[in-house]
Formats: C-alpha cells, structure tokens, sequence
C-alpha cells in the first residue's frame, strides 16, 4: 500500500447552523473530494440538556464520513484527540476494505475475515495510522454563543497537536474560525506543523454574530485544492504532496 496523505475538517461548534446551504450537504461534498469531516457539539459544564441544535452535529459528521461526539467543556481536551485518532482509523479502514474487494470480490470486508487474517490487517492500519501523513483544518465556531468557550477550545488544540508528535507520519494544521464579517471563514493559522502559536492568537479572536455552518465548510474544503496550488508553485525542493487515499 502507497503512502498517502489522510485530511481531515475538524468543526468544533456548540449550536446549529443558521444562515446558508446545508451543512451535511456540504459534508458530503466534502467527502466525495477525500476529505472526511469531524464534529464536536460543545456543552457547558453545568448544561443537563442536549440543545436541539446539537443533532446536526452526528448528521453532519455521517455525511461526511467522520466521527462526532458531544462532550462537556471540561472534557473538550480530550475528545478533540480521540475524535482525530478515531476517524484516522475508520478512513484507514475503510481504505483497507476497498482494497480487499478489489482483491477478494464486492462483497468481501475486514469484518468477514477469519480473525487471525483480521488481527493482520488491523496491525496494518495501525502501522499506516502512525506513518501516513495528516492535514487537518480545524473550524471552530465563533458565534456570539461560544464566547466563554474559545479559551477551552485553544488548550484542547494545543494538547491535540503535542498527542500526535510523536507520530512518524508528517502533522500539518490549520484553523479557520466563522463567521467572518466579510468572508464565510477567516484564516487564523496557516499550514503549520505545530498548532503551539495559536495560544498567542486566540485571546484576541471576537464572537458574535450567526452560524453559518454550510458555507464555512464549503469553503474550508477549497482549502486544500488552494494549499496543494500554491506549493506546486512556491515550494520546489519539497516533494509533492501524495493524492488522498480515499
């Protein structure tokens, strides 16, 4: 199996998207360009309740071929890793059982096979998760709701790029926040391989405003097309950058 580069949207919000195309809809375009999108529904700590506007959360993270997860603030650190690390390896997987039906037929999946050939495979896709590379833009919602909870999502952010340092793949981040008063998003981070110097930009960040979910994934996803454009031009001695997997 080729090297491959996994890329990955990662929205953190805490409400629905109000203005705009549908989101899932977007997801799914998303998608179908190898870019799978993960979403995290942040509640407050003292909230008993599942807002209403947090359903969009799994429906936006299926169409998209991802991972979501509703989860308190004070567990927010936490579950911005296991949501990146999990849906690496359900793309990783669903790579693996395309191949195999390539191989053994259509209807063959990792989930047929005798367990000794399964624990196999499984053992593969650990290996690609470690050494393949990673791009992940993250979104974070900055409606006026999220006010109180920008300075958490800064410090989850943090702790999720020291948890993959140690990877042998290559780790590149990007953040993007909406809305923006004159775009759908606004670029906070270009592509970096560390996500330490946010902690220098995030106390500045401003909330307010609506939630316009489906346009800030759309154009979240061009950035990829635009980022592999401007190296083509601008970073020669560098190798190109593998095509997506899925």
């Amino acid at each position: 199996m080729k090297k491959g580069t996994l890329k990955q949207i990662l929205l953190i919000t805490d409400g629905c998207s109000n203005k705009g195309e549908d989101p899932a809809a977007t997801a799914a375009l998303a998608h179908q360009q190898g870019i799978t999108v993960n979403v995290i529904g942040i509640l407050e700590d003292d909230q008993t309740e599942q807002p209403e506007g947090l359903e969009e959360v799994e429906e936006v993270a299926l169409s998209g071929g991802g991972v979501s997860q509703i989860v308190y603030k004070k567990s927010l650190s936490q579950t911005v890793q296991m949501v990146t690390k999990q849906a690496m390896t359900q793309t990783l997987q669903g790579f693996v059982n395309q191949e195999l039906q390539q191989i053994l037929g259509p209807n063959q999946t990792m989930d047929e096979l005798e367990p000794e050939k399964r624990g196999e495979i499984m053992e593969v896709v650990e290996e690609l998760g470690e050494t393949c590379d990673l791009e992940v833009l993250v979104l974070v919602d900055t409606s006026a709701s999220m006010h109180d909870k920008i300075p958490t999502v800064k410090e989850a952010l943090i702790d999720l790029s020291i948890s993959l340092n140690a990877r042998i793949g290559r780790n590149r981040y990007s953040v993007f926040t909406f809305p923006d008063r004159r775009k759908d998003i606004k670029q906070i981070l270009d592509w970096s391989p560390k996500l330490d110097s946010i902690s220098a930009i995030f106390p500045k960040l401003t909330s307010g405003g609506i939630t316009p979910t489906g346009p800030a994934l759309r154009e979240a996803m061009y950035q990829f097309g635009k980022k592999s454009l401007l190296r083509s031009f601008n970073d020669e001695d560098e190798p190109p950058i593998e095509e997506a997997w899925y």
